[in-house]
């Protein structure tokens, strides 16, 4: 990690099977974009199955699989018509099999995503409850009348754009949808949706998965009056129209956490599976908090507190910490994901690699879980598309001259040359290769033991060795300006983690007789001081007794 000696430590004890995500690290997988191994442009499991065993050289302790089910692809297999079975696009339930069989094969965890809060409008259950009043499901969606002057309902706003409602001519009523149109939101105040959900999640459970991703869980139950929205504060207008309001009526309400008390006394009795929600709303991290409350909520949350951000200073990961100290729940860290702008370009703005590797160094000190999405042990900066290659709806509307989502999902580049990067032999794949990312492809790394690919996979094998890194707890200290710094304890074990994060070079006193166990980029220990360069960083290992 920038040369300098290291220093061993010995080997955590790994945690309880029952706990194994604790303090892990688990890598995403965006299906659609990993590897084509049919050629038809498009990433499929068996391509995923492919390439198992690159995620597991990583070191990572899981993989997390973004939707594979049967979807009409209006918003990418975010809109489910088919719970239980898998796309045609992605391969086969014999193909998820063998994928989830590698996987424990190797030693991963695999968990998988779960799109609960809504349908997409093409689900059977969609289909019956649209066709009229009196039909079976006809309470499985959110419906209401419409106004005296025939608008809305009430005054929410959806995700990608317009009012949270679509008028259906067929029930003369209007229906709820949080995000597009063609994803109609479940009425979680039904306990029949509540059990046809559970359902699903024992479907497959039953299958071996070690536990679910939730997508948006904190939607899936609404004010049962559909009051409005109250406004929000904004000094300038927003370019999301869900930005004017205050959330406090079509999310996080009380019945959500009553269902994941049902969800957990499904999921908890499968030895060893877990569960993380994704948590949409403000305050991010206190409501990460609220929805990871033992003993019967989620396993562990991630909000958009991070994937939100679009800088990096200390103070950022220093309330994340703080906040966290004292709370009683497990939080979930990540930098990037499938639906913000690759954290290379969004958060590190200095245009030095060494800005990236550090951030990547932060993330991987930090309490939590982590969350490691496809790409980001390469450094990918966001891909640049054209509007005309444009497919994610959101981009599209909200089109600002960037590439928007699509710009963090183009194809994993896997060798420098060859048709599209090695991703697929195809004419056109469904995103274009950003051509600034073939020479940062996996083969161009490979051998490059100080490439950002080694740099990841040295970093996790860090995280790995120690307990105080994996579920230690965390203190944040004094340090200079621009310069984060936190201890990690646990088990006898006292680390301190020093990041400089501004471009300049810092110092900060350290205890006498501490080891520098492990450096980032330019850093040295002398003389009870940590010296850090531009971007540089270092765990420090104190010994018995000594003070921070």
């Amino acid at each position: 990690m920038g040369g300098g000696e290291r220093v061993d430590g010995p080997a955590g004890d790994p945690p309880p099977a029952a706990d194994w995500w604790r303090g892990a690290v688990i890598y995403q997988v965006y299906p659609r974009s990993f590897l084509d191994a049919d050629g038809d442009g498009v990433g499929d499991l068996k391509g995923v199955l492919e390439k198992l065993d690159y995620v597991a050289a990583l070191g990572v302790d899981g993989v997390w699989l973004s939707p594979f089910y049967r979807s009409p692809m209006k918003d990418f297999g975010y809109d489910v018509s088919d719970y239980r079975d898998v796309d045609p696009l992605f391969g086969s339930l014999a193909d998820f099999d063998a994928v989830l069989a590698k996987a424990h094969k190797l030693g991963l965890k695999l968990i998988i995503d779960q799109v609960w809060s809504h349908t997409s409008d093409q689900h059977p259950w969609f289909v019956q409850s649209a066709a009229s009043p009196e039909s079976a499901k006809a309470d499985w969606y959110v419906w209401a009348q419409a106004k005296r002057d025939g608008s809305p309902p009430n005054n929410w706003q959806a995700v990608f754009g317009g009012p949270s409602w679509t008028w259906n001519p067929r029930r003369r009523q209007y229906y709820l949808h949080n995000f597009l149109a063609e994803q109609p939101d479940l009425n979680y105040w039904n306990e029949e949706v509540q059990d046809a959900i559970l359902e699903v999640a024992r479907f497959w459970l039953d299958r071996g998965v070690d536990g679910f991703r939730l997508d948006v869980i904190n939607f899936i139950v609404q004010d049962a009056k559909l009051r409005d929205n109250p406004a929000a504060p904004h000094d300038r207008t927003p370019i999301a129209p869900t930005r004017f309001q205050r959330h406090v009526h079509d999310r996080s309400q009380p019945g959500a956490l009553a269902f994941l008390h049902r969800l957990r006394g499904v999921v908890d009795g499968y030895a060893g599976a877990m569960t993380v929600g994704e948590i949409v709303d403000d305050p991010p991290l206190e409501r990460q908090q609220e929805y990871t409350l033992p003993p019967d909520r989620l396993n562990t949350a991630y909000s958009f507190y991070l994937l939100a951000a679009s800088a990096a200073p200390p103070e950022l990961f220093a309330h994340a910490l703080r906040s966290w100290r004292d709370a009683a729940g497990w939080p979930s860290w990540s930098l990037g994901n499938h639906d913000v702008d690759r954290f290379a370009s969004r958060l590190a703005h200095s245009g030095d690699p060494a800005q990236v590797r550090i951030l990547l160094a932060v993330l991987m000190c930090l309490r939590g879980t982590i969350f490691l999405y496809q790409g980001e042990e390469l450094g990918l900066p966001q891909a640049r598309v054209p509007f005309d290659r444009l497919r994610d709806p959101f981009a599209i509307a909200a089109y600002t001259g960037k590439s928007g989502r699509d710009g963090a999902r183009t194809p994993m580049p896997w060798t420098p040359d060859g048709a599209n990067a090695g991703f697929s032999p195809a004419a056109q794949t469904w995103l274009p290769v950003d051509e600034a990312h073939r020479p940062m492809s996996v083969a161009s790394q490979e051998a490059d033991p100080d490439s950002m690919l080694n740099f990841t996979r040295r970093l996790i094998a860090l995280r790995r060795a120690h307990l105080a890194l994996r579920q230690g707890a965390a203190e944040v200290l004094s340090a200079p300006p621009g310069v984060l710094a936190f201890e990690r304890v646990a088990a006898g074990e006292r680390l301190v983690c020093v990041f400089e994060l501004a471009g300049q070079a810092a110092q900060l006193p350290v205890a006498k007789g501490a080891d520098l166990l492990e450096r980032f980029g330019a850093a040295a220990l002398a003389d009870g001081v940590a010296h850090l360069g531009a971007f540089g960083g270092a765990v420090l290992r104190l010994p018995a007794g000594a003070h921070a």
